[in-house]
């Protein structure tokens, strides 16, 4: 059991119908901010027996929009239920099982004697979501497999941002918010302990910002939250000389430099191409780990990781054939080798702790750098590495070049997360700038309780991160934007009050 802290008091999960999401900033960075083992000291997987490993990550996600009774804000999830005859909203029920059901599978795999492994990536939205509506079953029953130690080893929980916002079209100064309000969330349900292992994030949409002081902004944000890694997707990033990743199955650092010239780097994990759900729902990533043996990184040989996610509740092979290809796979591993030895499963987190403790430093990982950067510092001497420098050289690239952009790279590369989006970008930033214009310098006074742990400033904070959920611009033109107009306009109001 991880140690920290014993004096904190277990923080109120909702506080006057918000989700707790601050006001306890100093309490939440104590708590992750540490470098002790979190998987080593239960895993019953010893390294040398092993020749590869895949990691499989499930992401959940609902929206908040606001159409309940009276316009009150409800989960999407919420509104299918009410609304079973509109669009796909008929699959309410089956969303909400797939929510809870590795609360069902993970007990009946272990008691089968198989050595299961997931990650979990849910959105504040979603976990807030599932409280509103009275769903605590949901959320029980993965309390249960996350703050039961005997199902700890086989379940790591990835942080993410709690609105599901996709970062490089956020504004900058609220991608730490993001992370922190997450955190207080997690924490809130289920417990500091549980909080204290989340040491892997997962970017909204596989998005990663590849602005150059986007990105430094972001894994400074990480690295200040306490996280060791994060997934990215391989065509999202390149080598330092601009080429396509070669060992995609490896760790890799990646490095983010500003425009100032300041790098700062974090390890990374590479979620491979490909139809995510499809790949997940049939665990492939197992499939294709039994092709690979041992690689070398600096003077020691590792076993290969084949990391993937995908949804984890959407569309029919999720909702239907995932539960038997996910038991199947954890089987079929007992009978060849127990499920210990040879091809694994295992968390991120675990990986990177195992292969550390047999010697592998992070600064020895293949480096690399978000898709187009490359083209920037091409033009950017490092002894002359200033804004003006960098801009002149962004803005060279976009005339010589209509493809260069840097609205970051995703799973959903064919969607532009900001073209044709200005109606609900606009207000999105300038909800973001009100929110900081009035709370910034009010949280540099000395006071006996914290700006951020008053109700009016997580309302606030609330209808600000809400607003830069990515669904506002997924689903396109239409309705989604109006639920953004009414939010930013809920926004503006609550700033005009005191």
């Amino acid at each position: 059991m991880l140690s920290f802290p014993t004096t904190l008091s277990s923080l109120p999960e909702i506080i006057d119908g918000l989700p707790n999401i601050s006001g306890w900033e100093t309490e939440v960075l104590s708590v992750v901010n540490h470098d002790q083992p979190v998987f080593l000291p239960t895993t019953n997987i010893r390294l040398e027996d092993v020749n590869a490993v895949f990691a499989i990550a499930l992401h959940m996600h609902q929206p908040t929009i606001p159409a309940g009774n009276g316009g009150t804000l409800i989960s999407n999830l919420q509104y299918m239920f009410e609304h079973p005859n509109e669009g796909d909203n008929h699959n309410a029920d089956p969303f909400a099982y797939c929510y809870s059901r590795m609360g069902d599978l993970i007990p009946e795999l272990v008691s089968q004697g198989c050595n299961p492994r997931v990650m979990l990536d849910y959105s504040g939205n979603l976990l807030w979501g599932l409280r509103q509506m009275g769903r605590g079953d949901v959320l029980d029953n993965l309390k249960r497999i996350t703050c039961d130690r005997n199902y700890q080893p086989y379940v790591e929980w990835l942080g993410t941002m709690w609105g599901h916002a996709v970062i490089p079209s956020t504004p900058i100064a609220d991608i730490k918010l993001h992370i922190v309000a997450w955190q207080h969330h997690f924490a809130a349900i289920f417990g500091w302990e549980a909080l204290a292992r989340v040491k892997g994030f997962s970017p909204p949409e596989m998005h990663l910002p590849n602005h150059p002081d986007a990105l430094f902004e972001f894994v400074k944000a990480l690295k200040e939250c306490g996280y060791r890694w994060l997934l990215v997707q391989e065509h999202s990033v390149e080598t330092l000389t601009g080429q396509s990743l070669t060992h995609k199955h490896l760790p890799h650092r990646l490095i983010a430099r500003n425009s100032q010239g300041e790098t700062i780097s974090i390890t990374a994990l590479i979620k491979t191409q490909g139809s995510d759900t499809k790949l997940v729902a049939q665990m492939q990533p197992y499939y294709e780990a039994k092709t690979l043996s041992k690689q070398q990184i600096g003077s020691v040989f590792v076993p290969p990781i084949v990391s993937q996610i995908g949804d984890g509740e959407n569309g029919g092979v999720m909702m239907n054939e995932f539960p038997s290809a996910f038991k199947q796979a954890w089987r079929d591993m007992v009978n060849n080798g127990g499920g210990k030895s040879g091809v694994v499963g295992m968390c991120g987190t675990e990986y990177l702790e195992f292969i550390e403790a047999a010697g592998c430093k992070p600064e020895d990982y293949p480096t690399c750098q978000p898709v187009g950067q490359h083209q920037i510092w091409e033009r950017v001497s490092p002894d002359n590495c200033q804004p003006e420098a960098v801009e002149n050289a962004i803005q060279e690239l976009k005339q010589i070049n209509s493809n260069f952009h840097l609205d970051g790279a995703s799973w959903t590369n064919h969607i532009s997360w900001v073209k044709g989006y200005e109606n609900v970008l606009s207000p999105m930033y300038q909800l973001s700038s009100s929110f900081h214009q009035k709370f910034d310098q009010l949280q540099q006074l000395n006071s006996t309780e914290p700006v951020t742990r008053q109700s009016h400033y997580r309302n606030l904070l609330l209808h600000n991160l809400l607003l830069q959920t990515s669904c506002f611009r997924y689903w396109g033109q239409g309705a989604w934007t109006d639920h953004a107009r009414e939010i930013y306009q809920r926004g503006e109001n609550l700033l005009q009050m005191n």
